[in-house]
């Protein structure tokens, strides 16, 4: 008798087979080319040179004459996006050979620091080496270990697909969008590339919804999904995962009518199960709300980076989703190129991607110039954290991505790195604070205390210049459960105690009293749920609402203190 997999296997046309074979030989690849990291290292990065020689940057940057890593670094400068943006823009325009010799197929969308939307140039031969490669084995702890979360369509709730209703276009009509919203299959030929949970019966949306509405077209595949025996969760951003317990406790009567009804959003389009919807209505009556591990009682495993301010609301956010839900880190990765990908089940590292172009790195004590000082990845030391800056043959050479990583340890020659933040600073008055000062403070201080937070964000108050007192850092935190005023005031003093400790210009600034000592504002349960519920529904998309460290908008500081 066949087992579940090969049922399962047989009923999809054997596709699982072949998206297992796929996903673990690319695994296999990237570990057999960390045996000889150096090497992988010099053929990718000679593989571009050799390949954009001819380009318009290539040529104005001397592709053609460098032969070592060395060279190279003397001939180009470390760029941020704005710095590449007319080289860019000028491919967008449709000019052919500017950053790369293999054309643009499309652009991807990413939100840039400023709130605009960049345009990162893909060509074919990018996805192919230094896309898919890494792409793939990501999903290798799911084929090898969870199988059941991707042996069927609709066993992965997957909250970052979301196929575009409506495609953007660069000035030349190249597609503009988002990477989650891609079809591989039709863009680049790889049909298996589809994501888990992408093809779901909730992946295509009912006509009556409409696309702008991000919280319809949220109600209407979590209305689909509690019909299906779902394994496993996909967020990437860790935000929309902590998100989906509490639309499910807002939403859980409609829901439970439309399931009794056979409705979706109270439309013609289901099958009534009156039974189910019982059970269902049942457990949120005894449980003041329904949670995932009552809709989804076989739930697996959650897919989300695992670090950031993640790290210190995950582990009761996963208790959510039941009693034996694994966690794994997402890999540390933007639309502009891979860093590293978790090749084993480590809980927040990944190895570097090593054959996708060339890594570098700069102390993330430093202020990251053109001309900085790079190390490669061998040079790295464990516990130190660094810029990470990307060079690969779709056309970004030398790239700051903004993005601070973490050495976490060693396997042989090889660093594991973690996302630590963003390389954001914030500095009123010379304190200098990166994300991973904060959240590193916020995880001792918690610590010492015994408390545990929900979310939490800071902000300063009483800028210099603004005729107010001596400025300070204001904590936003949502405890798990009721703090006393005395713990309150105890976490305010082991928190400044650990920012100290973790961040030597915060440290100078509270010992020559340019700052005050923080304060905690206990915000209400659900605080920071409601505030992503809120942006949701003034039309930004939910993968683009993310977790803020540092709450600079005025308005969204006040919600979440409101209640």
């Amino acid at each position: 008798m066949a087992d579940g997999a090969e049922m399962n296997d047989a009923v999809n046309g054997g596709t699982f087979s072949a998206y297992r074979s796929r996903v673990l030989d690319e695994r296999d690849r990237l570990r057999a080319a960390l045996d000889n990291a150096r090497r992988s290292q010099d053929e990718s990065l000679g593989a571009m040179l050799r390949e954009n020689a001819d380009t318009e940057f290539g040529k104005a940057h001397g592709f053609a004459r460098c032969r070592s890593v060395d060279e190279y670094r003397a001939a180009v400068p470390i760029a941020d996006y704005a710095a590449l943006a007319p080289w860019i823009e000028s491919a967008a325009a449709g000019r052919q050979n500017v950053l790369s010799a293999d054309p643009a197929v499309v652009f991807f969308k990413s939100s840039g620091s400023t709130g605009e939307s960049k345009q990162i140039p893909i060509t074919r031969q990018f996805m192919r080496t230094s896309f898919f490669p890494f792409y793939y084995a990501a999903w290798a702890n799911f084929v090898e270990h969870f199988p059941e979360a991707v042996q069927r369509p609709d066993a992965t709730l997957n909250l970052k697909h979301d196929p575009a209703p409506a495609i953007g276009a660069t000035r030349s009509g190249q597609p503009h969008l988002g990477a989650s919203q891609v079809d591989f299959g039709q863009a680049f030929g790889e049909p298996l590339a589809a994501e888990p949970g992408s093809r779901a019966p909730w992946g295509t949306l009912p006509e009556f919804v409409d696309p702008a509405d991000h919280l319809q077209r949220g109600y209407v595949r979590l209305r689909a999904a509690i019909e299906h025996d779902v394994r496993c969760v996909i967020g990437i951003n860790p935000a929309m995962v902590a998100a989906l317990p509490y639309q499910l406790v807002q939403w859980w009567p409609r829901l439970v009518k439309d399931l009794h009804d056979g409705t979706v959003d109270g439309h013609p389009g289901g099958t009534p199960d009156p039974g189910r919807a019982r059970l269902l209505e049942r457990a949120a009556e005894r449980a003041g709300g329904l949670l995932p591990t009552h809709v989804w009682p076989r739930m697996e495993l959650l897919f989300c980076w695992t670090t950031g301010l993640a790290s210190l609301y995950l582990p009761r956010l996963r208790e959510a989703f039941g009693p034996r839900v694994t966690a794994l880190p997402a890999p540390v990765a933007a639309s502009e190129g891979f860093v590293a990908v978790a090749l084993d089940r480590h809980l927040t590292a990944g190895s570097p991607a090593i054959t996708g172009g060339l890594l570098e790195f700069v102390d993330a004590d430093e202020d990251l110039q053109p001309d900085s000082a790079t190390q490669l990845f061998h040079e790295l030391e464990t516990g130190r954290e660094y810029h990470a800056v990307i060079s690969h043959v779709g056309g970004l050479y030398r790239y700051a991505l903004g993005d601070v990583v973490r050495v976490v340890d060693r396997v042989g020659d090889v660093p594991r790195v973690e996302y630590a933040g963003r390389r954001t600073l914030s500095d009123a008055v010379g304190e200098r604070l990166r994300e991973s000062h904060v959240v590193t403070a916020l995880r001792t201080a918690l610590a010492a205390t015994g408390l545990e937070v929900r979310n939490a964000t800071c902000r300063v108050v009483g800028a210099p210049g603004t005729g107010n007192t001596t400025p300070r850092y204001a904590f936003a935190l949502e405890p798990f459960l009721p703090w006393a005023d005395q713990e309150t005031a105890a976490l305010e003093r082991a928190l400044d105690t650990a920012l100290s400790a973790a961040a030597p210009g915060y440290r100078s600034a509270r010992t020559t009293a340019r700052l005050a000592a923080p304060e905690i504002h206990r915000v209400a349960p659900d605080a920071f749920a409601r505030d992503w519920q809120h942006r949701v529904a003034a039309g930004t998309r939910p993968a683009q609402v993310k977790d803020r460290v540092f709450r600079h908008d005025d308005a969204a500081w006040q919600r979440l203190l409101a209640h």
